[in-house]
């Protein structure tokens, strides 16, 4: 299986304005041959395009700079637009899982940039890379490449920060798990429940979520054509930067630790997009990254040969008992702890809904106590009977 791995580097002066000529080339053979596309009738091949927006342009007078640069990545970034238009129909037809892949767009100057060099166009010397028509960089090796790499991307954030992503091939890792399987709750405050008990605090993004809305304000008063304005963008790119990379290692980190703990990992399919249309909540949810976690434990299970599964987002995991399976019902979510009639259990409200989803997950959806009774209560619990469900404590 193929996997990423990035570096950073610190360009030259040089070296940058290079890159800087370089991320332009890129981004106009991009926006020409979508303008193609986007006014054709029938989408042309990628040697068509190749044609028309590489070899034929650089014959004209406005776009003879064309050739000054590498002629690597423009050929990959008219290659990418082909395979970004693929995923697009696929997603209409159906074809492709996940979320909803919009069309592709046109890219601007202030966004991230990228430019990827495939085979020919990079080799590893010692501790270095070297690129076409830019030169030899030097990344920070945090750790050691697996096998060599099939192709090289260079990218500079919104930030202006400098990375090398390489394309790897690694090799499945074997050994034994320590638990048989586990099922996670995934919260805002407390991140994940686990169904073993434990518990993961989220870390706090609020204080620089408060400086970046208050960025946002100054910069929507700035004139566009500005300096100050220029400034403040990159700001903003900083905190933003900083929050992700804050909320990346935390979640690798994480999912590091409960794939290579657990043969099973079990979570509950989350309507985020649902979620998020409630207005006092949406914030905090959107910096979690509920998704990011789901997708790195699902790429990790892959490599080491864990099960990894997704419950259905309708089961009652949080209105049912995991001692008895007796099913209560709906229950304020400002109501933490509930305390069972029919087998007489008190419960953390995500601590039982955490035993419910490995239960669910691994085929037993209740505990065979529920088969073991003689008397079966069909009464679903009232949220104000005080006899069930106890004071509430904070998240």
């Amino acid at each position: 299986m193929k996997a990423r791995y990035k570096f950073r580097f610190y360009p030259t002066d040089q070296q940058q304005q290079l890159l800087a000529q370089l991320f332009g080339c890129v981004r106009v053979v991009w926006n020409d041959a979508l303008a193609i596309c986007k006014k054709s009738e029938k989408l042309p091949s990628t040697n068509d395009l190749q044609k028309l927006v590489i070899t034929q342009a650089k014959k004209t007078e406005e776009r003879v700079w064309l050739s000054e640069v590498s002629n690597i990545p423009l050929q990959q970034s008219v290659a990418d637009l082909g395979v970004a238009y693929q995923n697009f129909f696929d997603s209409v037809k159906g074809k492709r899982k996940g979320k909803k892949v919009g069309s592709p767009k046109f890219k601007k100057k202030t966004s991230q940039q990228s430019a990827r060099f495939r085979i020919g166009g990079f080799s590893i010397k010692g501790n270095e890379v070297y690129l076409a028509k830019i030169g030899n960089v030097k990344p920070i090796w945090s750790r050691k490449l697996p096998s060599t790499p099939t192709s090289v991307t260079v990218i500079k954030d919104c930030a202006n920060r400098y990375f090398l992503s390489f394309v790897v091939e690694v090799e499945r890792i074997q050994f034994d798990a320590k638990n048989q399987s586990i099922g996670i709750d995934l919260g805002i405050k407390t991140f994940a429940v686990m169904s073993d008990g434990s518990k993961v605090e989220s870390p706090k993004y609020s204080a620089l979520d408060r400086k970046i809305r208050k960025l946002q304000k100054k910069l929507a008063r700035q004139p566009k054509v500005s300096k100050r304005r220029n400034r403040t963008r990159i700001r903003i790119a900083k905190l933003h930067n900083k929050i992700a990379d804050t909320r990346k290692d935390f979640l690798h980190k994480l999912s590091t630790k409960v794939v290579s703990e657990n043969q099973a990992i079990v979570l509950e399919d989350l309507n985020v997009s649902g979620m998020v249309k409630n207005r006092k909540l949406a914030r905090a949810i959107r910096l979690q990254g509920w998704r990011e976690f789901r997708v790195l434990c699902e790429t990790k299970s892959e490599r080491l040969n864990r099960e990894f599964r997704v419950i259905s987002r309708w089961e009652p995991t949080s209105q049912t008992c995991s001692c008895c399976g007796y099913r209560w019902g709906k229950v304020n979510l400002c109501v933490r702890s509930v305390l069972c009639l029919n087998c007489g259990t008190e419960h953390d409200r995500d601590e039982n809904a955490a035993k419910n989803i490995n239960k669910v997950g691994m085929g037993h959806r209740h505990d065979s106590k529920w088969t073991q009774r003689q008397s079966q209560t069909t009464s679903v619990a009232s949220v104000n009977e005080v006899s069930r469900i106890t004071a509430p404590s904070g998240r």
